[in-house]
């Protein structure tokens, strides 16, 4: 019996209702065992849900408090607060930074792009940790407009 054979074999027995099969000839044995699919328990679907650090109604505490302008992410992609992994931070809570000063990086495609405040004001809120992904118009910092 050749390969060609056994799997045209096993189509067929799968197509039928026959549960197990064992066959042994003088210089081959196979054993094939088919299970049912309808009786066995479907697993519930779970959903993962990765907590950051950051709790989601202090974000949204902050975001109410005020109107604060924010800056988000424009593309997918790994941010990063500081230049190097020995640097410090482009900027903290709490600094004041001008239109066009570099907030962060996020790295696409091996390429380093620059998130620039589009405001003068101070930080409020950095709302992503270091290294962590970001989807594109996630948001990044809320921003107290000066």
């Amino acid at each position: 019996m050749d390969l060609k054979e056994v799997y045209k074999f096993i189509s067929k027995l799968s197509k039928s209702n026959v549960k197990k099969v064992k066959l042994e000839l003088p210089d081959f044995k196979l054993k094939v065992e088919f299970k049912d699919l309808a009786s066995q328990k479907s697993q519930p679907e779970v959903e993962i849900k990765v907590s950051s650090e950051i709790n989601d109604k202090e974000v949204e505490k902050v975001k109410e408090e005020k109107n604060y302008h924010v800056i988000k992410s424009p593309m997918v992609g790994t941010f990063y607060r500081k230049p190097s992994p020995d640097a410090e931070p482009f900027v903290k809570e709490g600094d004041i930074v001008k239109k066009g000063q570099t907030l962060a990086l996020i790295e696409a495609l091996k390429v380093f792009n620059e998130i620039e405040s589009d405001v003068d004001g101070k930080v409020v809120k950095i709302l992503v940790e270091d290294g962590s992904p970001v989807e594109f118009g996630q948001e990044l910092f809320y921003i107290e407009k000066i």
